[in-house]
């Protein structure tokens, strides 16, 4: 048909020219949270484009393609520091872990993934069907602790603002968001990629240090 090459061709341009912007901007967004201590995917994407330049919608990218490159930057340009504040923010996870057992805890976020820096504090998930039992926990063994909420998405109906309490300790943050018990068996989803978010125990951190302790020591 006349006229079809070139329409295909203007299309398969735009395409590859909004796939380059997305790349750019997952690349910024993830310097932006590695250099600026952005924690919020939607801020980090929104903050790259502006100082891109870039207003195109279909331009953003999905919060998984931020954290690949944040990854990537990791590597790249914090391989020789990243790594220990990631297994010292563990090291703490791992005393949190046991002080905290009376509440079923999990780790989540950064220090589980490998992404944490600096920045990143250590983020537990407790479990309660008492909302004041953590903030009586945390008076009683004389932690000083600041308030607030946080909105999750429990599932695909159903919202939840779930009480957060964060300290300091050893010179790291803590963060720590109170679920109902029925939590235990059904993670909260993910704000990157809307599954339910991944989540250790005590054991399971224990098993995954002991495991990048091995891997560590054969590729020295």
């Amino acid at each position: 048909m006349p006229g079809a090459r070139p329409f295909v061709h203007a299309q398969v341009h735009a395409q590859t020219r909004t796939r380059e912007r997305r790349q750019r901007l997952a690349h910024e967004a993830a310097r932006l949270m590695a250099e600026d201590g952005i924690r919020d995917f939607h801020q980090a994407k929104l903050k790259a484009a502006r100082r891109l330049g870039i207003a195109e919608d279909a331009a953003l990218p999905r919060n998984r393609e931020i954290e690949d490159a944040l990854r990537q930057y990791q590597r790249l340009f914090h391989a020789d520091d990243q790594p220990a504040e990631v297994h010292r923010r563990r090291e703490a996870a791992l005393h949190a872990l046991e002080f905290f057992a009376p509440f079923i805890p999990r780790l989540v976020g950064p220090v589980l993934e490998g992404t944490a820096d600096t920045h990143a504090p250590v983020a537990l998930h407790l479990h309660s069907d008492d909302p004041d039992a953590v903030a009586r926990w945390l008076v009683e063994h004389d932690i000083p602790a600041e308030a607030r909420s946080r909105r999750l998405r429990l599932d695909r109906q159903r919202d939840l603002d779930a009480p957060v309490w964060l300290f300091a300790a050893e010179g790291l943050s803590f963060d720590l968001t109170v679920l109902p018990l029925d939590c235990v068996r059904q993670a909260p989803l993910s704000g990157i990629d809307e599954r339910p978010q991944r989540r250790a125990s005590e054991a399971q951190l224990r098993a995954l240090m002991a495991e990048m302790e091995i891997a560590g020591y054969v590729q020295g």
